[in-house]
C-alpha cells in the first residue's frame, strides 16, 4: 500500500460531496459515512472555517461558512446561491407546502407533488395579488429553475409536463425557516389587500 493512500482521510468523499451541496439520507453511502465520521468531520471542518449542519430527523446535511472576523468575512468555500424575488416566492410556497405536509402526513417521509399541484397551490396563494398574472405565467420557468437549484427533484417524467412529479427536498427548510415563512406570508397578505 502506498503512503499516499494512507494519508487520505476516511471521510474525504463525503467532505467533497458537502462542498458541492447538501447531502441527503437517500444517498446511502455518503449519509452513512457522514454519520459514522460526524465528530472527526466536524473537527476537520472547523479547522477549515466551515460548520457542518446536520439535520438527522429530516435527513439532510450541508455546510455553512464560519465568520472569520468581526466584519463578517468568510473563507469562501461554499457556493452562495443568489435568488431572484420570484424564485424566493416559489421557495416560500414550497416551504409552506412542506409545513402543511409535516402536520398532516405522519406516515410519509417525502413530499411528492405534480407540477400541476405546485402551480395550483401558487394560484390559490396569489388569488388576490396584483402581480399574480405574471407570476403564474412564469411558474413553469420558476419550477425548472428551483429544480436546477436542487430544491426540487424530478422523480417521474410524464408526457404531459403538468403531470411530472417532483420531490420537494427538505433542505428547503434550511433556506426558509418558520419565522421567515410567517413574515413573508404576512407581507403577501398585506400586499394582496393593497396595504403595502
Amino acid at each position: 500500500m502506498s503512503t499516499d493512500k494512507q494519508t487520505i482521510l476516511p471521510y474525504t468523499t463525503v467532505f467533497i460531496k458537502l462542498l458541492k451541496g447538501p447531502v441527503e439520507y437517500l444517498e446511502k453511502t455518503a449519509w452513512e459515512q457522514l454519520l459514522s465520521y460526524q465528530a472527526e468531520l466536524t473537527r476537520f471542518l472547523q479547522q477549515m472555517g466551515l460548520i457542518l449542519v446536520l439535520e438527522k430527523d429530516d435527513g439532510y446535511a450541508y455546510l455553512e461558512q464560519a465568520r472569520l472576523d468581526e466584519e463578517e468575512n468568510v473563507a469562501g468555500w461554499v457556493r452562495r446561491i443568489q435568488l431572484g424575488y420570484e424564485e424566493s416566492i416559489l421557495l416560500v410556497l414550497l416551504r409552506d407546502m412542506m409545513a402543511e405536509f409535516e402536520v398532516g402526513e405522519a406516515g410519509a417521509r417525502e413530499l411528492i407533488k405534480k407540477r400541476r399541484e405546485i402551480k395550483e397551490y401558487a394560484e390559490l396563494f396569489f388569488k388576490e395579488n396584483p402581480s399574480r398574472v405574471k407570476f403564474i405565467r412564469d411558474l413553469d420557468r420558476l419550477i425548472d429553475r428551483v429544480e436546477e437549484l436542487d430544491f426540487l427533484e424530478k422523480v417521474e417524467n410524464h408526457d404531459l409536463p403538468d403531470e411530472q412529479k417532483f420531490r420537494i427536498k427538505k433542505i428547503i427548510k434550511a433556506r426558509v425557516d418558520n419565522e421567515l415563512l410567517e413574515n413573508f406570508k404576512q407581507q403577501l397578505t398585506e400586499h394582496a389587500a393593497g396595504r403595502i
